[in-house]
């Protein structure tokens, strides 16, 4: 459902502190115009920005809605060291949760929209523990914000493809069932078998038309095989502009030579990578990446949940974050990942956002003069707009 609204007094970014104020003008989900002083055409809403900047909507690139625990108590962190022990402790949990994956799924895409986010890719855990019941909660909460973000859902093999018999079948049936990509994680690191793990994955993506989206936490040279492997596949099949790989820690812990063709590698296959900004990792080489033309987008990650406390749902907080990581300073550094947080995450996404005529009406005002300031500040988003129509406003869904 697109709507028609008129913005007053906000800065389109790119903007300088001393720039007048102008007024954004949406017509059928779409922008229309800036111009200072616009006279609303009949019967369109009118909302204020009080001076915001104006940005594209953030896009959580990277989430897993069917695993967060937002709105209810903190529990004691309880896993031990390691991927398979992060896995396992959240088997032995997920049930015991207050209130129902479907539940807490809704309330989290709810804070993430209303900190300015309407585009969101979540990962949905499959596997021969809890069947497709992750997928449906957040099904379920795709189904009830409709109206205000559009979400991309991954069947994800969180526990592996291979070691648990059923779970190749439990991804065609999640496909089947609503999901729009098909996921993969650390085809040689934990599955141990990297071509048997692609061979899957890339065969439910052909057979269902879909994206994919590999989660790649093996690092150095382990890691970059298989990034190689993954593209190889992509090659193969003409996939290019349909797969993405999360995490992707290879690309920041292989010398500056291999790393540099590992990079061109992607660009020449048009593989996206999206990093969560991670606190225990080197970062990602993002301006060579983007030099390069790779699509790069941001995500929360597990939000306070038996992998880890972190996540409030609020992607501009993470883009301070990816800032903070990376040791920016720099005013054009920090627009690089507003950026990346913004229309970088839409790109992996297949979409376009932008401040131009004719671009979609998915807009968020931040309370600030500048958009290093907005982020730096991080106060409640004044406004949040999907499709031409306010969804949210300061910091409240509506």
């Amino acid at each position: 459902m697109t709507g028609d609204l008129l913005i007053r007094s906000v800065r389109p970014w790119p903007n300088r502190p001393d720039a007048p104020l102008v007024d954004v003008l949406c017509e059928g989900g779409h922008v229309a115009a800036f111009a200072p002083d616009l006279d609303p055409p009949p019967a369109v809403p009118v909302v204020d920005g009080r001076g915001g900047v104006l940005l594209p909507a953030f896009t959580d690139a990277h989430a897993h809605l069917d695993s967060t625990r937002l709105g209810l108590p903190f529990r004691p962190h309880s896993a031990g060291d390691g991927l398979s022990e992060l896995i396992d402790n959240d088997r032995r949990n997920w049930r015991s949760a207050e209130t129902s994956v479907a539940q807490r799924a809704t309330y989290t895409l709810a804070r993430t929209i209303a900190s300015g986010a309407t585009h969101v890719r979540s990962h949905a855990q499959v596997d021969v523990d809890s069947g497709l019941d992750k997928l449906e909660g957040v099904l379920a909460a795709r189904e009830e914000h409709s109206g205000r973000a559009h979400v991309e859902v991954v069947a994800f093999p969180q526990c592996g493809i291979l070691r648990e018999k059923g779970t190749a079948e439990l991804l065609d049936a999640a496909l089947r069932a609503g999901a729009d990509l098909v996921g993969g994680l650390d085809p040689a690191g934990y599955d141990r078998d990297p071509v048997r793990h692609l061979d899957v994955v890339f065969g439910l993506a052909e057979r269902h038309q879909c994206g994919v989206d590999v989660h790649l936490h093996d690092a150095g040279s382990l890691g970059a095989f298989q990034v190689e492997l993954i593209c190889e596949r992509v090659h193969a099949l003409g996939m290019q502009g349909q797969v993405t790989i999360s995490h992707a820690f290879a690309l920041s812990t292989v010398d500056a030579e291999r790393q540099r063709e590992l990079v061109e590698l992607l660009a020449q296959q048009d593989v996206a990578v999206t990093t969560v900004a991670p606190g225990s990792r080197e970062p990602l080489p993002l301006q060579q990446l983007r030099w390069a033309g790779v699509r790069v987008g941001l995500g929360q990650d597990g939000i306070r949940d038996y992998w880890s406390p972190y996540g409030n749902g609020d992607m501009l907080e993470r883009a301070w974050q990816l800032v903070y990581r990376n040791g920016f300073r720099r005013d054009d550094l920090v627009e690089v990942c507003a950026d990346i947080a913004t229309r970088g995450g839409a790109a992996v996404m297949g979409r376009t956002l932008g401040l131009t005529e004719g671009a979609p009406a998915d807009l968020v005002v931040v309370p600030g003069d500048t958009v290093t300031a907005a982020v730096m500040d991080r106060a409640p988003r004044t406004l949040v707009v999907h499709a031409g129509r306010v969804v949210a406003a300061d910091g409240e869904i509506v």
